[in-house]
């Protein structure tokens, strides 16, 4: 399995996107697949501020219940209410239409973040 180079990576299986001073979330596609079908997602509130390790959205599939944390703090300043109406699209496509939501940076992000190959060596363990 093989992630996107672009992106950064938790050991909560989050991606990262940053454009400047904005952060795009989502899950990975190794969460993906461990959740299954995922069949409901509960996105977090625009305007809500979150720090990193923040529960902030919620996943359901036909295996779990999973909680989805930030990475990065800041202000929650979209969310992708296209997901909320197609939970699939997640599975299907989890680094581009499968995003999650977005948070105004009010730091830089965490040293803890790992790069593609740090995370490919993460899950492989």
């Amino acid at each position: 399995m093989t992630f996107p180079t672009d992106l950064s990576y938790t050991t909560d299986h989050e991606w990262i996107r940053t454009n400047g001073s904005c952060a795009r979330i989502g899950v990975t596609s190794h969460a993906t697949e461990a959740l299954g079908d995922i069949v409901y997602v509960s996105l977090p509130t625009v305007g809500a501020h979150v720090s990193p390790g923040d529960a902030c959205a919620e996943l359901e599939s036909t295996k779990a219940v999973s909680a989805v944390y930030s990475p990065a703090p800041g202000v929650i300043s979209a969310v992708n209410e296209a997901v909320a109406e197609a939970p699939e699209t997640i599975g299907a496509d989890p680094y581009q239409e499968g995003w999650l939501f977005e948070v105004d940076l009010e730091a830089n992000l965490p040293v803890e973040l790992m790069d593609a190959t740090q995370y490919e060596r993460f899950v492989a363990e």
